[in-house]
């Protein structure tokens, strides 16, 4: 089956969404002058259900920018959402704000649904009234990514041709989907999420994850090296620690093995990289250096 056949295949079992044509807009409520960049305060229509608070952050040179779509992470702490991007958390180096806009990129970050200014229902009440709905809360996520990306890339200050996604644990999920699905990005940073289905499945450690997680019949079609085969040929950089319980190390061998003859098969060998470091699932300074000569070097 043809790439496009197996993205779409793989969007087909997100449950019941919106049109994925349908327009957006956006609101902006306030801008500020922070330290390093310069902060819009967003209120998007990405869904037509429920607006998206969102933030976009601008360097302080003179635009336009190569982007980052930035995928919050979960750490139970759904109070946080898109705050993350601006104040970092525990598990995390710095904000990821500062780094990107000290080095020229504008990024855009949302709160996804349970998260932030979006947690009006828990978790495990938006999973199962998606459920009674024909929908998927996973899908429902995905699609405000893709939407925000719709977003983005009508921005004038925005190169189109150089928009990437990163994100660390959930948001490492978020990114390698939002890459498979969206062919507008150029390149994928996902930190501490790469996760072998059935390596998590032999350790009994599906309870690692949260509800937000699971896609009803995925296993029937893809596996996590499946799902992430679909962003070759573009650059890809997984950043993994190999005492993470989330990512099982003999799945992270196996997910490896794949992609690299994925993208050998491409000609493209080197656009994949998986780094692994003696550590469990944080983002350590080595891993942010990584990560950001990576960028550099994949949005040019």
């Amino acid at each position: 089956m043809k790439r496009k056949d197996r993205r779409n295949l793989l969007y087909s079992l997100l449950g019941d969404l919106p049109p994925r044509d349908r327009p957006v807009s956006a609101e902006t409520l306030r801008v500020e002058e922070r330290g390093n960049y310069t902060l819009e305060v967003l209120r998007l229509d990405l869904n037509g259900e429920e607006p998206v608070p969102a933030y976009f952050t601008r360097p302080k040179t003179p635009g336009p920018w190569p982007a980052v779509i930035y995928n919050h992470s979960h750490g139970g702490n759904y109070a946080l959402g898109k705050d993350e991007f601006l104040h970092g958390r525990e598990y995390i180096v710095s904000p990821w704000a500062d780094e990107l806009a000290l080095r020229g990129i504008c990024a855009l970050c949302i709160d996804h649904r349970c998260f932030g200014e979006r947690r009006d229902l828990s978790e495990s009440e938006a999973f199962k009234l998606a459920l009674w709905r024909g929908q998927v809360l996973w899908g429902l996520m995905v699609y405000d990514t893709l939407k925000a990306t719709d977003y983005l890339v009508s921005r004038p200050d925005v190169f189109p041709s150089r928009i990437a996604t990163l994100g660390m644990s959930m948001g490492s999920v978020m990114a390698q989907w939002h890459a498979a699905l969206d062919e507008r990005v150029a390149a994928c940073v996902d930190i501490c999420c790469l996760t072998d289905y059935a390596s998590l499945i032999a350790r009994r450690r599906l309870d690692a994850h949260g509800l937000y997680y699971y896609v009803p019949g995925l296993l029937k079609e893809f596996t996590a090296a499946d799902v992430n085969a679909l962003i070759c040929p573009r650059p890809h950089l997984a950043l993994a620690g190999n005492m993470d319980g989330l990512t099982p190390p003999e799945g992270l061998d196996r997910i490896d093995a794949q992609l690299r003859q994925v993208y050998a098969d491409a000609g493209v060998l080197r656009a994949w990289e998986l780094e692994r470091y003696p550590c469990g699932h944080v983002e350590l300074p080595e891993m942010r250096e990584r990560a950001i000569r990576f960028l550099a070097n994949a949005m040019q």
